[in-house]
This record gives structure tokens, sequence and C-alpha cells, in this order.
């Protein structure tokens, strides 16, 4: 009986889901950081919005919040990619992204400036949900290594990106960089061209599954992965969003600052590029528990060593730490086969953003009261909470 997806187009789309499909998975990356870079113009830019808009802090600080609201309906993203054609989400995303994030400078009220970040939420969203999907259909057995190729692309685009939006406004004005919306344009084409003949459905498109069936049948791995996100989120949440004002509030240098996260970073693209390969061989419960091991144990060297040797600590909590996102996602995508892969990966995108946003509030409450220093240790030890967690995943 011939099936409805793979041998009918096998031949028609020269893919036959049995060959690691390096050129169009790089294809896929590097429209990842273009497509982010867009979407890591708010941070840079929000100085010179509150100066043009005269916004207060409470004004400014909902601007991120709104972008991220669509992340809410991730697992209805997913749920109508498994029944369309994935390809279209992504493809179409860079552009949709592109635009409203090049005419935030020319917005002429607060109002409207809500409007294009909320229309650009909605594209990030239609974009990683369905993305990873795709990434995995083009990687045979090789899920971890095609996650790694794909989440450095946005890992680069978070170092990129804030530099990308601060040149071009510096040199064409905010209200005069709207032209660069042209580049994401140009990535959509670029999609279009290189997978217009490819052939990805990833369900039967008469069979609707619920969002709640597809959580019965994900549940063994997307509850534990739920838990490790929020133990994670919190040492995420010190080293990403409080990790300059440590270095600053202890050194005094605010350029130390800045190289600081910039090498958390960096070491971060590197973990994220070896982290998915190796999981490919090691197995992904193994790849977590070292990365939920190792980055604790780096994160308590950093705050009581000092000279290169918490440089290297620093490093070293950057590669374990942002090294468990292509994991987690090839572990999502393996047992979402023959289910909702895309609705699956909704549901672990909308946890993740849960789990993100609760615990910075956190744990910035706790800095308050307590003080830089002591909630990195907490965060260390609650990163160590985690390991349980990863023992009560699926094997291979």
């Amino acid at each position: 009986m011939t099936s409805l997806h793979k041998p009918a187009t096998a031949e028609a789309t020269g893919w036959t889901g049995s060959v690691f499909d390096t050129g169009k998975i790089l294809t896929l990356s590097v429209s990842h950081f273009i497509h982010d870079v867009y979407s890591s113009f708010l941070a840079p830019l929000l100085p010179l919005l509150i100066e043009k808009l005269s916004l207060s802090l409470t004004q400014a600080g909902f601007l991120a919040t709104v972008m991220q609201i669509p992340a809410l309906i991730n697992p209805y993203i997913g749920q109508l990619a498994d029944r369309t054609s994935v390809r279209y989400f992504v493809i179409l995303a860079p552009a949709m992204t592109a635009i409203p994030m090049s005419l935030i400078g020319i917005a002429p009220s607060y109002g409207v400036l809500l409007l294009l970040l909320f229309v650009a939420g909605i594209s990030v969203a239609l974009f990683h949900v369905p993305a990873p999907v795709m990434v995995a259909r083009l990687a045979a057995g090789r899920k971890g290594r095609a996650m790694s190729f794909f989440m450095t692309g946005g890992e680069l685009a978070r170092t990129v990106g804030p530099l990308s939006a601060v040149g071009v406004v510096s040199l064409m004005g905010l209200e005069g960089f709207y032209p660069i919306m042209l580049v994401g344009i140009a990535a959509s084409g670029w999609l279009y061209w290189r997978f217009r003949k490819v052939d990805l459905d990833i369900s039967d498109r008469r069979q609707k599954t619920s969002i709640r069936t597809t959580w019965r049948h994900m549940r063994r791995v997307l509850a534990p992965l739920s838990a490790i996100l929020v133990t994670r989120g919190f040492m995420h949440a010190a080293m990403t969003a409080f990790l300059p004002t440590y270095v600053e509030m202890e050194s005094g240098n605010l350029w130390l600052a800045g190289a600081a996260l910039t090498l958390f970073e960096a070491s971060g693209v590197a973990g994220v590029l070896t982290a998915g390969s190796l999981s490919d061989h090691l197995g992904r419960r193994r790849m977590l528990l070292f990365s939920l091991l190792g980055a604790p144990l780096s994160l308590f060297l950093f705050v009581y060593s000092g000279g290169w040797l918490r440089v290297i600590a620093l490093l070293g909590t950057g590669f374990t730490l942002l090294s468990t996102t292509p994991v987690m996602l090839a572990l999502v995508q393996e047992h979402a086969d023959g289910s909702s892969p895309a609705a699956a990966n909704g549901l672990f995108m909308m946890f993740s953003f849960l789990a993100r946003s609760a615990v910075v509030v956190l744990v910035g409450m706790i800095a308050d009261h307590i003080g830089l220093q002591t909630t990195y240790v907490i965060a260390a030890a609650a990163g160590l909470l985690g390991i349980p967690f990863v023992l009560m995943l699926p094997g291979r």
C-alpha cells in the first residue's frame, strides 16, 4: 500500500528521508540566524524608543512581554502546522518578522509599536514551532546533529543581532533603517526556492489529533523536560539576565561586564554545535546529565574563583548550560514520530516560555533580598535538582 507522504513524492522532490540532508539543514540554520537577528532588535533599540515616544520604564518593559505573548498559543500553532504543509510557516516567517521589526523606528505611537511587536511575536512562533520538525525530517537518524546545526544559527543571532541593530541605526537613523527588512524578505524568497519542491508533510491531514491527546502521548517526555526547564531556568536567568550586572557590581568595569556576556554566549554557541551530535552517539539522557552536572559545578566555580580560573568557569557554564536545547528538541521529535510532531514541539516551547518567564522574575526577587552572589549559588543548587528528572526520561 502506497504511503500518503513518502514514496509517492520521493522521486519528485529529490528527498527520501533516509539521508542526512546537510545542504537544506544548513539553509534552515542560516535562515534561523537571519530571522532571530530581527527578533533581537528590541532590546538594543529600547533606549531610543523610550526617548522618542517618552515611555515609562513600565511601558518599556511591557513591550518585551507583548512580543512573547504569542508563545502561549504555540501548541495550537503546532497543531495547525501538523494539518497543513509545514514548510510554508517557515518560508514566510523571516519576511513576516523582518517587516514589523524594521518598522518599529517609525512607529508614531505606543499603540502602533505594541501592534508591530505583537505581529512579530506571532511570526516568531510560526517559525520556531515547525522549523525543528522540518529539521528532524531532514536529519534521517541524526536528529541531535541536525538540531545542533539549527540552534547554532539562533545562538549566533543573539550575539550578532544587537550589534547589527545598533550599527544600522547609527548609519541610517532610528526612522531610516526600515530598508533592512529586504534581507528578511530575501531570506523568505531563498527558503521558497530551496523547499518549493520538497514535500515535508508530517502527518496525515485527515487525522486531527487534539492538544490533549498529544499531551497524553508525550507526557512521559514532556513532564520531565518541563521540570528540567524550571530547574535549569534558575541558572539560565541568572546568567543571561543578570551576568553583566553581577560582573559590573564586582569589578566596576562596564566593558568587562559586556565582555563576560559575550564570552558566555560564544561558549554557548560551541556547546550547541557539539551537544546534539554527541547525543546521537552517547544518548540524549547522558548528554543532559553531563550538562546538568557540568553547568552547576562550573557556576559554583565561577562564583568562588578569580582570575583566569573564573574565565574558564564562565566558558564551562556557557558551554554546558546552553547545550541542552538541541538535545531536548531532538528528544521531543524522536518520541513524537507518528503522532503530532509540531504540536508536541509547540507544547515544549510553551512550557519553555512559561518556565523562563516565571523563573527570571523569581531570580530577580531573590537577588533584591539576598544579593546576586548568593542568588548565583542558589541557582547552581537548583540546577542540580534537575538530575532526577533526567533519569525519568525514556531511553533510546
